[in-house]
């Protein structure tokens, strides 16, 4: 395979589904969000199509309207721990709240699923943006928005340099001189900030990758800027591809503006492909997902983006309403993108709300199709790679068996492994110990 830029992928591992019926299809696996082997089957079929990396959303906090896969589902970190001993190259990535835990805690578990999955863990930062999140946590309420990424800009930072308290080369281990590790390679962070105050060290060397990799969605203005400062991947969704191609090239400007190189920062949205033999039979599989969803789910999964608001005492079929700063401090960068949608193309809350539950992506088609809709907006600009989700029941095979080998075909895809760490599959540069690093600048 030539040297031009390839796409990156990531497979969505989502359990029963992302969305509220999904649960219902006659070929889903209804406990599936805490099924081993669904896990492990899923997993090994991304890494059979050699995918970057496998990734598990959560939340912190569910109401009785939470979708199913959320009300009973596996905690990320266990289930990555688990997916580590099953598969050998595929990354791990895994979302846990900056809101709602310690620095501390956070550089242990994920540097000890660096380890354990030799150099494959990846933590997709959030903020969380359920005010019932508090209630769970001790707290007497959920933190504004700007203050949560105060708190997360703060909270990486600590993880980071915990990260590094160990220079590569710390632990001797030699037996007849009894030294096991030098102390000058040992460093304490001693960090005391508005939100933590973390003396350090860590108890846990980095891996052979250095540090895990990040992850962020941000589409708010500071989730945005929060992304480009620290993320090496960014997650994001859109529903076109000049949508797609301006967000690309505004966070690749910031990132700039942070001093970071644009080709160290991979955007992928996050797609959900049906794909059928024919238009035919892709258009099917898409109505047998779509007419699972009764309005009523549509208007709970509407809800969500707005901190779990009641749409139901609405008009289903008057103008969306008008919500004002309604999920300002929420969901922010969803919120305002429907608010914005409905008041463009003049929608009712009927249609809205449909259109939110039951998505018809550009993505639905034969696979040529398909692959021919991945590459345009790879090459238009629109997407580094992207993050495969699927709402139907084998649809993560169907895209390994059918559409990346025509990915491969053209060049656009990696035909074998090339690298044995996450940071390898996304060409990121390895980070050198600031310790280390601040030796040699010093001479």
């Amino acid at each position: 395979m030539s040297n031009q830029k390839r796409l990156k992928l990531g497979a969505m591992i989502h359990g029963v589904g992302g969305g509220w019926e999904d649960w219902r299809h006659p070929e889903a696996i209804t406990d599936a969000s805490v099924n081993f082997d669904f896990y492990k089957r899923e997993a090994q079929s991304a890494e059979a199509g050699k995918f970057d990396f496998a990734f598990i959303a959560d939340s912190v906090h569910i109401t009785e309207n939470s979708s199913p896969h959320y009300v009973n589902r596996f905690e990320p970190l266990t289930i990555l721990s688990a997916l580590a001993a099953v598969t050998s190259r595929i990354g791990l990535v895994g979302t846990l709240t900056v809101s709602y835990s310690e620095p501390f805690t956070v550089a242990r578990q994920f540097a000890s699923l660096d380890h354990i999955s030799r150099g494959r863990a990846g933590w997709n930062i959030v903020t969380s943006w359920l005010s019932g999140s508090a209630n769970n946590y001790s707290k007497a309420e959920h933190p504004s928005h700007d203050k949560r990424y105060r708190i997360a800009q703060e909270h990486v930072d600590v993880v980071r340099g915990l990260w590094d308290s160990w220079e590569d080369d710390a632990f001797v281990r030699d037996k007849p001189s009894g030294v096991f590790f030098d102390p000058s390679k040992l460093h304490t962070l001693n960090h005391k900030g508005e939100f933590f105050s973390v003396q350090g060290p860590l108890n846990i060397a980095r891996s052979k990758q250095g540090q895990p990799v990040l992850f962020q969605a941000g589409t708010s203005e500071d989730g945005r800027n929060f992304a480009a400062r620290n993320a090496d991947a960014i997650f994001v969704g859109h529903e076109s591809i000049e949508e797609a191609r301006s967000y690309y090239q505004d966070l690749k400007r910031r990132a700039a503006a942070f001093g970071r190189p644009a080709d160290q920062i991979s955007i992928l949205p996050g797609i959900r492909p049906i794909i059928g033999l024919t238009e035919e039979e892709a258009e099917r599989k898409y109505r047998e997902v779509a007419n699972l969803v009764s309005i009523e789910k549509a208007l709970i999964a509407l809800g969500r983006p707005f901190n779990d608001f009641n749409f139901s005492t609405y008009p289903l079929d008057e103008p969306f309403p008008d919500l004002g700063d309604l999920g300002a401090n929420s969901q922010q960068g969803s919120s305002e993108k429907i608010k914005r949608l409905a008041k463009e193309q003049n929608l009712t809350l009927r249609e809205v709300a449909l259109r939110f539950a039951t998505p018809k992506s550009h993505f639905v088609g034969t696979p040529t199709q398909v692959a021919d809709t991945i590459q345009q907006w790879f090459e238009q600009g629109a997407a580094d790679g992207f993050i495969i989700g699927v709402g139907i029941p084998n649809g993560l095979q169907d895209f390994v068996e059918l559409v990346v080998p025509i990915l491969q075909a053209r060049g656009l895809f990696r035909e074998d492994y090339e690298h044995d760490t996450l940071r390898g599959h996304l060409g990121l540069e390895f980070p050198v110990n600031r310790y280390t690093k601040k030796k040699v600048v010093q001479g």
